[in-house]
């Protein structure tokens, strides 16, 4: 069986080709007689509208670019999901470039993204928010809609989703402290501008509700070992509760204070952040805060196809997580 083209479209429809592919494109100054006759032989015909044709007449890639530090973290990957899902419902595909942590090099990732003809970029994580990345942004890709999630750059053209993490920290002190846990700890792994808003929120919380204690931060570290190192220091030193600045390092955390002999909750209470997947199934589960992931996603998406069609969308929107409670702190 041969394919069906927009010629053999139009002759059957008795319009001229340049017809079909208004109605293909969705361009006015169609009669809507016209337009429903020729999308009526489109259907029943099983014509297949070939994108790349469409991108050349006008002049659209459909083509949304994302850039994300490292593919290995499992918060960001499961971004990457909800994004190539929404966008790909809108009829768009995503490039999706793993940059590095290294502002340079995500300088230049954006100089590269500028010769694929993109429509859209989308950044993932607080780690995009620095000097380098912003100036190349305006270098070189001024007229792009650029969407960030869980970030912010202060630019005309950047749309940022964030959750407000300080603010959840703060609640998640607050939780402990009313449980009766008075000698709590901050981990976390490295400081991006996320992690220094969490810590902030860990010693608002720490000044609220022990006025004459100091806030006690351990910077750990990625890897597996060092994360046990300092837990075990940390409980060893008598604290009766951690913090950690993500979900996978309180579940190594759930893990060493386990292997050493202390029960969870009753010794030890532990919150995660981010609220991942395995936050749920792990044993204990894992009490942690929820930023709001899917949400915030989703909101960058809408900012994003907004802007794309010629509407508009604030540039900041900020979304309360929540502490889901389970297990690790006692419900």
């Amino acid at each position: 069986m041969e394919d069906i083209t927009i010629y053999d479209i139009a002759k059957k429809a008795g319009v001229s080709a340049a017809t079909v592919s208004r109605v293909i494109n969705n361009y006015e100054h169609v009669r809507p007689v016209t337009r429903e006759k020729v999308l009526r032989i489109i259907s029943e015909s099983n014509f297949v509208i070939n994108n790349t044709a469409r991108s050349l007449s006008t002049q659209s890639t459909r083509i949304i670019g994302i850039l994300i530090a490292d593919i290995r973290t499992t918060q960001h990957t499961d971004a990457i999901y909800h994004f190539t899902h929404e966008f790909y419902n809108h009829g768009y595909a995503c490039l999706i470039y793993n940059t590095g942590s290294d502002p340079a090099k995500q300088a230049e990732f954006i100089q590269l993204l500028s010769t694929r003809k993109i429509e859209a970029v989308v950044m993932i994580g607080s780690i995009f928010q620095n000097d380098e990345v912003s100036d190349a942004v305006k270098k070189y890709i001024p007229d792009i809609p650029v969407g960030m999630c869980n970030g912010f750059l202060d630019l005309e053209n950047v749309y940022s989703v964030v959750a407000d993490e300080r603010g959840g920290v703060r609640d998640c002190v607050r939780l402990l402290a009313s449980k009766g846990y008075r000698n709590i700890v901050y981990i976390s792994n490295n400081i991006t501008p996320s992690n220094a808003l969490k810590i902030e929120g860990f010693k608002d919380g720490i000044r609220e509700c022990f006025p004459s204690s100091s806030p006690s931060v351990v910077v750990s570290g990625e890897e597996i070992p060092d994360v046990c190192r300092s837990t075990f220091e940390i409980i060893n030193n008598d604290a009766d509760a951690i913090i950690y600045s993500e979900d996978n390092l309180a579940l190594i955390g759930l893990h060493c204070i386990v292997s050493s002999g202390r029960r969870i909750p009753e010794d030890v209470a532990v919150i995660g952040i981010n609220n991942s997947r395995y936050s749920g199934i792990s044993n204990p589960s894992l009490t942690s805060l929820d930023n709001m992931l899917q949400a915030t996603s989703f909101n960058v998406v809408d900012k994003l196809l907004s802007v794309l069609q010629g509407g508009s969308a604030d540039h900041l929107t900020v979304l309360e997580p929540e502490i889901v409670k389970r297990d690790s702190t006692g419900r």
